[in-house]
């Protein structure tokens, strides 16, 4: 770090900060454990944080920081911790990852100086200009033990991958290591004696007072002397050193992922791959300028982006361009950074990001995305992977093949065959002397011209793209002419549980006994077997048949000789059918200008083979029926997390529930983060929690109001030197939030003014008060000079306490306060109480303002 006005002061005030906000382990880790693949993004012109997970590539959360729109902000995270640093204004902020607000603000020097390093359950405060590292626990944010101690003007100050703290030290030439101790059982306890953060490792990687760069590796650390070109790395208690043949000064990320480090030098536009003690590959950056951000070693390439073009171009091991990914598109800075398994790049300017997996794979970020439900939402559920490509054959053979004997024919019917990847095209039935090919839904076969009294086997295979599939035979069959007849007649139901009942009568058996019936189906261009029963009725299983579709069927009696008749006539049409399935794309959001309630919305719901004439939203108990794919549900109670349950209904009754979470808008909570005042206002500032709603702010105090902003409002009109106590007031449609804050007015004062004449009467007039006469300086009970109502007299120059103003007679005060005139009079505090002296005596200071003051 260069630079940098903050001193070991700045420490104390960010420790104060963060003990305002950041929580015990246990919360922090309930409310982030299934973010380990996100990462804050910040962005610029929005002032506001985006959660991005680098799973989904999707914005979970957003939330906004108050003041810094336009600014560049250094954002330092784990799991646990997020801590922001405001470059423009040195404000520093602390997010409490449980609540995900904004919980204490503290104002720092702005530049670079003070940095928070965190790797897992390790939290230092690293002051660059003092040389002062200093551990915390975060569990408490107390100091453990006693802080390590370097020459000033240190730099780095990075966690390795190991858990190391690397500081750089330029004056000595050398860099260290830095262990966490371990924390005490019980936050906030005094460690035992000597538990103290350790300096465990030193190296001499340059001759003193040379500019070193430092980036942390996941073991070790690599510090680059951009006075010498060379290359220090660190690993294992080992240093190598590798020269570099640049003409121009080199930089490094702050953290280098894998055993080689790249070395961007933006003079050149080239980057310098150094493993051990060579220098292994070099290449070149597209385009012009020296605006390149230090390339960041990820998954086997190098990533490194051209802030003039907003482009980031990726090089393969070889240092071959592999990959142009447009980024912002626009000049401006490039944030690269390796955090849990992937590569984020976040351009703060620019409303995308992109999110770079393991695999190189690069997808696109919209930071800005508004379907971010209101409150901390549930984690996003990984996408499942995508379903393996299926092996293309084949097909199986077909399932079920059955054969019944008519009158010189055969009925041959069967299940369908496994296609295998591709589409089957027929089949293929064969036997008898006969080869016959049918449709792919044609599932059934009346073969005829076969001799009665003869034996017959029939087989049957599936073809498609890939050729013939195995055969599978059917029973043995006999033709005769002794067949029973066929049901006289069929009749179907479509029944809710999505079955259908297929009945018929007894049939004939010819003088022989019926021992089954076997049903098929026909739909539009299309037979199937739909089953067999030893009964006058068959219950076709749901899902067997399609929902929505029309059918009928017939049925064909088969003997105990194993003959069957011919097919009964057609039964009538039915179309089955059961409840609806579930509706999709169910969301729900919080209504920002109504107290208690939710939006809920969804896709519709396959209807299953009827209609769907109605839905049912239930949330917090309450069921309310709607017609169409949205419902706005009120009565709820202010800041309620609601679990909302959607259910189509058509005729078959209700079907799958699809639920979601959303929360009603809260009352707002207001935190004030800190106040001013002057002689006669009162500045607050303060963070306003909106609780999903839109919130409007006022302060009070005084019988005096300022509204407007909700991050900083002013109250004017207050009397000077007086101790008030400021309302902040946040509204929205659910309530308010309050929260006060006491600060007192600057006093202000006036110096009395008579100053003698040179000669005569004049020069003595502002003397000495004398009973009876005008002089200067004279105090009244009242705003008219009245004898009777005089209260005191104050010498030329005496300072008095100034409260208020106030109308009353004109006073002259000539030659002996610059002619000052007017009909003003203010009441101060003097020797004998508390009265008023006409301003002509009376010069306020700072300027001599009588509007300062108010109206007594």
């Amino acid at each position: 770090m260069r630079g940098g006005l903050v001193t070991i002061g700045t420490v104390a005030a960010l420790l104060a900060a963060m003990g305002l906000t950041v929580l015990g382990l246990g919360a922090a880790d309930n409310a982030v454990a299934n973010y380990d693949a996100s990462s804050w993004l910040w962005s610029t012109s929005r002032s506001e944080l985006a959660r991005v997970n680098g799973v989904t590539a999707r914005v979970d959360t957003r939330m906004e920081v108050p003041g810094g729109r336009r600014h560049q902000m250094q954002v330092a995270q784990t799991d646990r911790l997020l801590i922001l640093r405001d470059l423009n204004t040195g404000q520093v902020s602390s997010l409490d990852l449980a609540t995900l607000q904004i919980t204490a603000t503290t104002p720092t020097a702005p530049g670079l100086g003070v940095s928070v390093a965190l790797h897992e359950d390790a939290a230092f405060v690293v002051d660059a200009v003092q040389g002062i590292v200093r551990q915390l626990d975060p569990r408490s944010l107390t100091p453990v033990g006693e802080p390590v101690r370097y020459p000033p003007g240190i730099t780095g100050g990075a966690f390795d991958g190991a858990g190391k703290l690397w500081v750089a030290v330029p004056s000595e030439g050398t860099v260290s290591a830095v262990t966490a101790a371990e924390l005490p059982a019980t936050p906030g306890a005094a460690p035992p004696a000597g538990l103290s953060p350790k300096r465990v490792e030193t190296y001499e990687v340059a001759e003193p007072a040379h500019e070193l760069v430092v980036s942390t590796l996941d073991e070790g650390v690599a510090v680059l002397d951009r006075t010498s070109t060379s290359l220090v790395t660190v690993r294992a208690g080992r240093t190598l050193r590798a020269d570099l043949t640049t003409t121009a000064p080199g930089s490094l990320p702050a953290r280098t992922s894998g055993p080689q480090v790249p070395v961007t030098v933006a003079g050149e536009r080239k980057v310098h791959v150094v493993r051990d003690t060579d220098e292994v590959q070099r290449f070149t950056v597209p385009g012009a300028g020296e605006r390149l951000s230090p390339a960041v070693a990820w998954a086997g390439r190098f990533y490194c982006a051209d802030e003039n073009t907003g482009t980031v171009y990726s090089f393969d091991a070889n240092g071959q361009l592999v990959d142009t990914i447009k980024g912002s598109g626009r000049p401006g800075p490039m944030e690269l950074e390796v955090r849990e398994n992937h590569l984020f790049i976040n351009p703060p300017n620019s409303s995308t990001a992109q999110v770079v997996d393991d695999r190189n794979q690069v997808r696109e970020v919209n930071k800005y995305a508004n379907d971010v439900l209101g409150g901390d939402p549930p984690p996003v559920a990984p996408p499942p992977p995508p379903p393996k490509k299926p092996k293309v054959g084949k097909p199986g053979a077909p399932r079920a093949v059955t054969a019944a004997a008519g009158n010189a024919s055969a009925r041959v019917s069967w299940q369908a065959a496994a296609s295998n990847g591709a589409e089957i095209t027929r089949y293929v039935v064969e036997g008898a002397g006969q080869r016959h090919e049918v449709g792919a839904n044609q599932r059934a076969l009346e073969i005829t011209g076969l001799t009665n009294g003869e034996t017959y086997t029939f087989e049957v295979h599936a073809v498609n793209a890939k050729g013939d599939g195995p055969a599978r035979k059917s029973n043995p069959v006999t033709p005769t002419a002794a067949v029973p007849d066929p049901p006289a007649s069929v009749t179907a139901e479509a029944r809710p549980d999505g079955t259908v009942l297929v009945k018929w009568p007894a049939a004939n058996g010819q003088g022989n006994t019926v021992t089954k019936y076997a049903v098929t189906a026909s739909s539009a261009g299309a037979t199937a077997p739909a089953g067999e029963s030893p009964k006058t009725e068959l219950v076709i299983p749901a899902g067997q048949l399609e929902y929505g579709t029309q059918y009928a069927f017939t049925v064909i009696a088969v003997s105990d000789k194993g003959a069957g008749s011919k097919a009964s006539p057609v039964s009538n049409t039915v179309v089955p059918f059961t409840v609806p399935k579930e509706p999709t794309e169910l969301r729900a959001s919080t209504v920002a200008d109504q107290p208690g309630t939710i939006a809920v919305q969804w896709a519709p719901a396959v209807d299953n083979g009827r209609p769907v004439t109605k839905y049912l939203v239930e949330a917090a108990g309450k069921t309310t029926e709607v017609t169409d794919v949205r419902a706005t549900i009120g009565g709820l109670g202010d800041g309620q997390n609601v679990t909302v349950k959607v259910k189509a209904v058509n005729e078959a009754g209700p079907g799958a529930e699809a639920s979601t979470t959303a929360r009603t808008v809260a009352a707002p909570r207001v935190t004030v983060t800190g106040s001013s005042a002057d002689a006669t206002s009162v500045t607050v500032t303060f963070t306003v929690d909106a609780g999903g709603g839109r919130a409007t702010c006022s302060a009070a105090t005084g019988g005096k109001t300022a509204s407007g902003s909700c991050s900083s409002l002013r109250v004017t009109g207050l009397t000077p030197g007086t101790a008030y106590t400021v309302t902040v007031t946040a509204t929205n449609a659910a309530g308010a939030g309050t929260a006060t804050r006491a600060q007192s007015t600057d006093a202000l004062y006036g110096i009395a003014t008579c100053r003698n004449g040179s000669s005569g009467p004049e020069a003595s007039y502002c003397t000495r008060d004398v009973p009876g006469e005008r002089n200067g300086n004279e105090i009244f009970s009242v705003t008219r000079q009245d004898n009777a109502q005089q209260a005191g007299w104050e010498p030329n120059g005496a300072r008095l306490k100034a409260y208020c103003k106030k109308q009353g007679e004109e006073v002259y005060a000539y030659i002996y306060n610059n002619d000052k005139r007017s009909t003003w009079w203010v009441r101060v505090d003097h020797s004998r109480g508390r009265d008023y002296i006409p301003w002509a005596w009376l010069n306020l200071e700072g300027g001599d303002n009588i509007n300062l003051l108010p109206t007594c």
